[in-house]
């Protein structure tokens, strides 16, 4: 088996019980979207902790409907269906950090990258700081939450487009990677997710009770940048970004002085004046 191709039954023996903390696997040759197909098999009743990898996307998608480019095996692209009722809906949203603090672990422990987070949901890698991976959660029927991930192991081809801000686009070989077999690169994000999100859950999504507050201030990369922030409701803040608090929001004291708090939106770090 060729670190280019997925091999369904290895990672199954890892990491579907008995042997490991997942209830189902499955890898597709191709598919629009594996978020959609689980938001989709979750309605249809899909097991707590199933997983569903795909070797390309042809509708792959990201945060404000933005497209996520996923060509045939050069990436890992997957997501996780989890369906932790005795969580708080309000808390739902912050498996986006669960998430990220497992591509940290990929990347830095299993690959070898220098690598950092961006708030709220990029992976940044190498010292250009490029874009590598991206988090997509979705909430769907009785609180069924769909994690996806796209992550680049291998450089995408000329063209791909750029994050926003003009984010330069990048992969996990670019950063000089020591490990590029999307087979140990998956298994090392589906490990540490699967125990991450089990200490949140336990938690009841409390990321200060579960620890997970404290490890995402430390991969953050955002925290301490001038930035910009461009909110949904299409006006943009300018400041340096302080923090992140209990809840998962951006802290950033503005031009002005004045502290704000986000919660959604893109950020853009922005080159020293």
């Amino acid at each position: 088996m060729t670190e280019n191709k997925l091999d369904v039954l290895a990672l199954r023996e890892q990491l579907v019980a008995p042997n490991g903390p997942y209830l189902a696997l499955d890898v597709v040759e191709t598919t629009g979207s594996t978020n959609a197909d689980l938001l989709g098999a979750a309605a249809e009743g899909a097991a707590d902790r199933t997983v569903l990898i795909a070797e390309q996307q042809t509708a792959g998608r990201g945060r404000r409907s933005r497209t996520w480019a996923s060509p045939a095996g050069s990436g890992v692209y997957l997501s996780v269906l989890v369906r932790p009722t005795t969580v708080p809906p309000g808390r739902l949203g912050t498996l986006s950090m669960v998430a990220g603090l497992a591509l940290i672990h990929a990347a830095r422990e299993t690959a070898g990258v220098d690598a950092v987070l961006k708030w709220p949901n990029d992976l940044l890698v190498g010292t250009d700081r490029a874009k590598a991976a991206g988090i997509l959660s979705e909430v769907g029927p009785g609180q069924a939450t769909v994690v996806g991930v796209g992550l680049n192991v291998t450089a995408l081809p000329p063209g791909a487009e750029p994050g926003p801000g003009g984010l330069p686009v990048g992969s996990f070989t670019d950063a000089g990677a020591t490990v590029t077999d999307r087979n140990e690169i998956a298994a090392s994000f589906l490990r540490a997710f699967a125990e991450m999100e089990a200490a949140w859950r336990l938690s009841d999504g409390d990321i200060v009770r579960s620890g997970v507050i404290t490890g995402y201030r430390e991969a953050c990369g955002t925290i301490g940048q001038r930035v910009r922030a461009e909110l949904p409701d299409g006006t943009a803040l300018t400041g340096v970004a302080v923090d992140v608090d209990a809840d998962g929001q951006l802290l950033i004291k503005l031009d002005d002085g004045t502290p704000k708090a986000v919660s959604a939106g893109d950020v853009v770090h922005l080159k020293a004046d």
